[in-house]
């Protein structure tokens, strides 16, 4: 009996069709759904970054300086703590049930912040008056105190930056490297960050909307308050459509063989690593060194950079809800031209190899920067509401910054992540899974709490109320080195990726000639 051919996944898709839409008509069941769940993770990555950082910024006593001592003694334990807590749930449940077990609590504790903890803040937190006594008498841990005083912002500032690193860059990442082949990932990869991004498009109209709509309610609510209730309503409701679609796929899509075949490539079944074990796997292994250099090398310069920013963004913008408007804009400039780069980005990972790829986002990075800091320093001069350029140089500061940020987010989403994804593909699945997941959450959290410590040890060591943008002839030479740093880095591990791909492609050859007799 004859079976019907289906495309072959290395077809050639040629014009537009190449450049845009390079996917199959039956890998469509597979392919959507993913984008679908991407899309919805970093609609809520996107709303949850922006709230995070108007809280913290403008919490009493606070500013963008506490946000380096709440990263690195706060989100970087939490991160740890969090990554023993998932090895052990991964050795209990299955892929399905671990995804549901992480993603829920996270989507019942931003519901009950907005509805039930932060209208009660003021009972709560320490008062105004008490967080600048302390400021007062403690001069070095001046901003550490508003981090402990309003401690609940910074259990949701914490949980926020773990959305990202736990359920993209982790759980769907980790799905996404178990259903895709290398030669699926460079068709797939960069259009799952466009579709994705797409959720920037939404979330930053989102943000704006409601920031809108709180300014305009009559004096005496609190109005972000208002603001804060509309914006975790939207991020429970995305978190629930990303579990449903994951539960769709699981039934619909993990049980089709022609687009996913359970133990495919899984030659030897290994033992579940301990904690301990799994940590000593990643210092021995070299390849997930490398991965984890990348990882932390950005997180350093993006941390270093957007330290300085934020607390420019909070000179030109004091109330909290003209600040999440203005974050809300720079939401959507980042989703739409990221969009634009996903374009240039897909096409890049299909013609480029995977070193040429993967250099451009450190490059980037490097030449934005250059370019901010040079003007933060210069602002220094003068009082931030100076004139320059027909406006102030705060204003100056703060726009060159967004243009940096969007950029450099740009060429992340687009080029960065897909690469360092396309890294782990090679590797065993016990790699894949323990080694990436100790990789993404605490080399993720070790880049920015690297970034945290420079900043935070800099600040506690002047004491008082100095800022970031004081700091920038230090700062910014700091971003150079670390640059350099991950282009060498990038070197590299393209030499071991290239070499590990085709040991994989000798190993199918050999096997299908050894099969080719069976099956005549």
């Amino acid at each position: 009996m004859a079976v019907k051919a289906t495309p072959s996944s290395e077809s050639v898709f040629k014009g537009l069709r190449g450049i845009f839409w390079p996917v199959h008509g039956f890998e469509l069941k597979k392919f959507l759904p993913m984008g679908l769940m991407m899309m919805c993770i970093l609609f809520n990555y996107t709303i949850l970054r922006d709230t995070k950082d108007t809280l913290m910024v403008n919490a009493p006593g606070g500013g963008a300086e506490c946000l380096s001592f709440l990263k690195l003694y706060g989100v970087t334990p939490a991160a740890i703590l969090f990554m023993i807590l998932f090895i052990k749930l991964a050795n209990i449940f299955s892929k399905e049930r671990l995804f549901y077990a992480v993603v829920a609590p996270f989507l019942a504790f931003f519901a009950a912040f907005a509805f039930i903890i932060y209208p009660n803040k003021e009972a709560l937190h320490m008062s105004m008056s008490s967080i600048q006594a302390a400021q007062s008498s403690l001069p070095n841990l001046h901003w550490l105190i508003p981090v402990i005083g309003n401690w609940s912002f910074s259990i949701f500032y914490i949980l926020s930056e773990l959305w990202g690193s736990v359920v993209l860059s982790m759980l769907f990442w980790q799905f996404a490297n178990e259903i895709t082949k290398v030669n699926e990932a460079k068709r797939f990869y960069g259009l799952f960050g466009m579709i994705g991004n797409v959720g920037l498009l939404l979330s930053g109209p989102i943000i704006i909307l409601t920031a809108k709509y709180a300014k305009s309610l009559p004096v005496g609510i609190d109005s972000f308050g208002v603001n804060l209730k509309l914006l975790m309503a939207a991020v429970v409701t995305s978190g629930a459509v990303a579990m449903l679609t994951y539960r769709w796929m699981n039934k619909n899509v993990l049980t089709d063989p022609a687009l996913y075949q359970p133990g495919q490539g899984k030659k030897k079944e290994k033992a579940k690593l301990s904690v301990i074990e799994s940590f000593r796997y990643i210092l021995k292994n070299p390849y997930l060194g490398l991965i984890a250099v990348l990882v932390v090398s950005y997180g350093v310069a993006i941390n270093l950079v957007e330290g300085v920013w934020k607390g420019q963004i909070k000179i030109a913008f004091p109330d909290m809800n003209d600040y999440n408007m203005f974050m809300g804009q720079f939401s959507t400039w980042t989703g739409a031209i990221t969009i634009l780069l996903m374009v240039v980005g897909n096409n890049i990972l299909r013609k480029l190899s995977w070193t040429k790829a993967a250099i451009l986002t450190p490059i980037m990075i490097l030449l934005t920067s250059s370019i901010f800091f040079f003007f933060v320093w210069n602002g220094t001069k003068t009082t931030p509401f100076a004139p320059l350029m027909g406006t102030t140089v705060v204003l100056v500061a703060v726009m060159v910054g967004m243009i940096q940020n969007v950029l450099s987010k740009g060429t992340k989403y687009s080029l960065f992540d897909s690469t360092k994804q396309m890294a782990y593909i090679p590797l065993d699945s016990e790699a894949k899974v323990k080694g990436q997941g100790a990789v993404e959450v605490i080399g993720g959290r070790a880049g920015k709490s690297g970034g945290a410590f420079i900043q935070s040890t800099l600040l506690a060591a002047i004491g008082g109320s100095v800022s970031l943008a004081s700091l920038t002839f230090i700062l910014g030479p700091l971003v150079l080195v670390i640059c350099a740093i991950w282009a060498l880095s990038v070197f590299r591990l393209g030499k071991k990726f290239s070499t590990l791909v085709g040991e994989k492609e000798a190993e199918k050859s050999a096997e299908a000639k050894e099969t080719a007799p069976a099956a005549t």
